[in-house]
């Protein structure tokens, strides 16, 4: 058996070591700034140090920042560090609003800090995973693994786990209880015998990792091969056929003592939807504070340039698909909003002059700043369609409300690829909701701000913006 390496075997100590490296971080970049800024650490400053890296550890505990990332992406962890050090930080600081002792301490002590020992932490941790990842490549501290189903979902996991030889996993190869003629020279990896073969590896502990790739419907046959796994020490995963193509953010969930798996479901949730909504509320703020005076002229030429009203309310649907109204500046001398509605096409009669400038360099959806800070609209995320096209659409493309699980965005993942603007096929449509359901799948407040920043020079023109 391939031995799983001195990192491995000692995991629950560099478990300890990684908890130690933190406080000596969090403890040691206080007691630096104070030697940068000529301060003397007395009691206070102490007792400050001591109290914020015994908050962190329990922080990290609960954010499961020690588990191990060895299968998980170095944005994620660097994700999860970050936010518990926030959420550290904004204790610290209201502690230091409400109680006395904290007053004593200079706000550029903690400022400088507080950015200090961040740094600190996450580049402490790229560097130790970077440490892994290299002697995982060269074939120390790694995990065996096994695949039982030679089916579409356990080829894609072996292909996976191939095409990711950092995290450190070697895939052995698979079983099945198919003979190689039933199951054809599709898969290029070895058949090392069946179901019962994969079991008596585990139970001999020649296997670290055992994947069950079998459709849902082989229920029995699945639910034996866990019964016998349960006399091993095997960890053993489930991969479904099902869940390949299907899944929109599965999470295990408990309806008293019945545990269920969501298949659709949406990624902010708890703390990811608190940092979306931060992330709306700063950006938002930020924004219509810069845009305010172009808005006015904008405002000011619409009025000048075609009779009616400055901003059209139009009915979209928002979250979980109900309906709101979304601000935009008039752009058309007429303002449809019923039981049908017909898309913008190029040369269209009905976009005035001034309204073909806003369509183009999309001013027209500035207003909608105002939806995000009322909480309807996100910065990021799928383009909100007249709910007449909705009612269209959702008829003709599997899965298109999905793109409704999260809140509709003034950009998204799909308009700075380019399908922004009309969709006069249905090839262009299913398109624009395959990125959209993309951003739902890889969310995170990195994938939002790269949007924002492909924004400036993607989302705002493009060859089908009028």
């Amino acid at each position: 058996m391939n031995t799983s390496g001195f990192v491995r075997s000692h995991q629950e100590h560099f478990s300890t070591i990684y908890r130690l490296c933190d406080l000596l971080i969090v403890f040691g970049t206080l007691l630096l700034t104070c030697q940068m800024l000529k301060i003397n650490v007395d009691q206070t400053v102490a007792m400050t140090g001591i109290a914020t890296t015994s908050l962190f550890l329990v922080v990290a505990e609960s954010f499961e920042l020690y588990r191990s990332w060895r299968t998980s992406s170095l944005r994620a962890l660097l994700t999860t560090t970050t936010v518990s050090w926030i959420v550290v930080v904004a204790i610290l600081l209201v502690a230091m609003f409400f109680f006395g002792p904290l007053s004593g301490l200079a706000p550029s002590l903690l400022l400088l800090w507080a950015g200090a020992a961040w740094v600190a932490l996450c580049t402490w941790r790229y560097w130790i995973r970077e440490f892994l990842y290299q002697i995982r490549r060269e074939g120390l501290n790694t995990r065996t693994a096994a695949i039982i189903g030679v089916t579409p979902s356990g080829l894609e996991l072996a292909r996976s786990i191939e095409g990711n030889p950092q995290q450190g996993i070697s895939l052995i190869g698979f079983f099945d209880d198919r003979t190689p003629e039933r199951i054809g020279n599709g898969a290029r990896y070895d058949l090392l015998g069946n179901v019962d073969d994969a079991i008596s590896m585990a139970q001999q502990n020649k296997v670290d990792l055992l994947y069950v790739a079998m459709p849902l419907r082989a229920e029995e046959r699945i639910n034996a091969i866990l019964e016998r796994c349960a006399d091993t020490t095997v960890n053993v995963h489930i991969i479904p056929n099902f869940f390949i193509y299907r899944v929109l953010h599965a999470r295990w969930h408990e309806v008293g003592d019945v545990q269920t798996l969501s298949i659709y479901d949406t990624p902010l949730n708890g703390l990811g939807q608190w940092l979306k909504r931060s992330e709306d509320l700063v950006l938002a703020s930020v924004i219509l504070a810069v845009i305010s005076l172009p808005m006015l002229v904008i405002a000011l030429g619409i009025k000048l340039t075609s009779p009616g009203p400055v901003f059209f309310k139009q009915d979209r649907y928002g979250l979980d698909g109900k309906k709101i109204k979304v601000w935009k500046f008039r752009s058309m001398r007429t303002m449809e909003n019923g039981a049908k509605v017909t898309q913008a096409t190029k040369g269209d009669p009905r976009i005035t002059k001034f309204g073909a400038f806003l369509r183009r360099t999309s001013l027209d959806e500035l207003p909608q700043f105002f939806n995000v800070i009322q909480g309807s609209m996100s910065i990021v995320g799928p383009r909100p369609h007249a709910v007449a096209h909705n009612e269209q659409y959702r008829q003709l493309i599997s899965g298109y409300m999905l793109r409704h699980k999260v809140k509709p965005g003034i950009t998204g993942w799909a308009q700075i690829n380019g399908w922004r603007g009309e969709t006069d096929t249905l090839d262009k449509m299913e398109k624009r909701i395959e990125f959209d359901l993309a951003y739902i799948r890889n969310w995170s407040l990195w994938l939002d701000m790269k949007i924002v920043f492909w924004t400036i020079f993607r989302g705002f023109v493009g060859a089908n913006a009028y």
